[in-house]
């Protein structure tokens, strides 16, 4: 292991460790059969167990072993005595092996800002439990009908995502995702789950990068959230393809393992929890995300949580998608 981690790296190797552990909270939810769903603003806005539970246990976590964090959590949550078996105290070796970049070698724990949300893609959660539970409990699946109702459970599991973000000086700079469900599709024998990590100036893991060739416009778009707004900018990028998906996480992993070329959402909708990690992850690789105007967003501990003028995420070509935001998109978002 390395000799005394510096802040930063410590900091990511508890933050992984506690996705790991958050993506198998998720999933035990899942199994028990009872998801403890509660609207929170309507049926559109629902907080589950799992959202709970995983908030709980990133937040009191990171809080035991830097205590000086700010930590800021999508779910608005009564303080209370976190149990024991929900703390996570290991540290990722692997993330402690890698060198921190120098630029924060000095860092301190009231400097930084952790952004949590603890399931990405809620909507797509419930979705799929629904359809899970509606198939008959046996060893098998037999009918046609009960085989297309998991395989849209499954699909639906790819849009959950956990999400851990780090800023520094109100700049999105290290990130966590984890996948729950990663390789649910491969049946019990499969290894379920991923975590995929990133840290300015040092690189990102747990995936391969891949990108759409050049002559390929794919966007990725909302899959439950569209308006006018939405439908206008997407057409102005004149895509040969468009994915609708739940989830920015999982938007943001679609761009950098090579199935879109860009995310445009030209709304209201995504906060700053759902954009931090994802953000650093694929800032770390070389990609840009940027408001509807090209700005970039803000994420100290003072500013707003909605992102209010939209995101547009790239690999590559940023400059080509942001030219093709319509002008009354803009003027909308303003």
């Amino acid at each position: 292991m390395a000799t005394n981690p510096l802040l930063l790296m410590r900091l990511m190797a508890s933050a992984y460790a506690v996705a790991e552990k958050s993506g198998a909270i998720a999933r035990r939810v899942m199994q028990s059969g009872d998801l403890g769903i509660v609207e929170k603003t309507g049926a559109n806005d629902l907080q589950t167990a799992a959202d709970r539970l995983v908030q709980k246990s990133i937040c009191a976590s990171l809080s035991r072993s830097f205590p000086k964090l700010t930590i800021i959590g999508e779910e608005d949550l009564p303080a209370e005595t976190v149990e024991e078996d929900l703390i996570e105290t290991k540290q990722a070796e692997e993330v402690l092996l890698k060198p921190c970049p120098p630029e924060y070698s000095s860092l301190k724990e009231e400097e930084l800002v952790v952004w949590v949300d603890p399931l990405d893609g809620t909507k797509e959660y419930t979705e799929a439990a629904s359809l899970l539970y509606s198939i008959p409990h046996r060893q098998k699946v037999h009918s046609g009908a009960e085989l297309q109702l998991l395989a849209t459970a499954l699909r639906l599991l790819d849009h959950v995502t956990v999400l851990i973000g780090i800023s520094y000086g109100g700049r999105a700079i290290a990130g966590v995702i984890n996948q729950p469900f990663y390789n649910y599709q491969l049946g019990s024998g499969a290894v379920l789950g991923r975590t995929m990590w990133g840290v300015l100036g040092l690189g990102a893991f747990g995936f391969q990068l891949q990108e759409v060739p050049d002559n390929q416009r794919i966007v990725t778009t909302t899959r439950s959230h569209s308006n006018k707004l939405v439908t206008d900018c997407v057409q102005a990028m004149e895509p040969h393809k468009v994915i609708k998906v739940g989830g920015a996480g999982n938007k943001i992993v679609q761009l950098v393992e090579g199935k879109a070329s860009a995310y445009v959402f030209a709304s209201l909708g995504t906060k700053k929890w759902d954009t931090c990690g994802p953000e650093a992850i694929l800032h770390a690789v070389g990609g840009k995300l940027t408001d509807m105007h090209g700005n970039a967003y803000c994420y100290d501990a003072n500013v707003k949580h909605m992102n209010s003028a939209g995101v547009l995420a790239t690999l590559r070509n940023h400059d080509y998608y942001l030219s093709r935001v319509p002008q009354s998109v803009k003027q909308a978002l303003s």
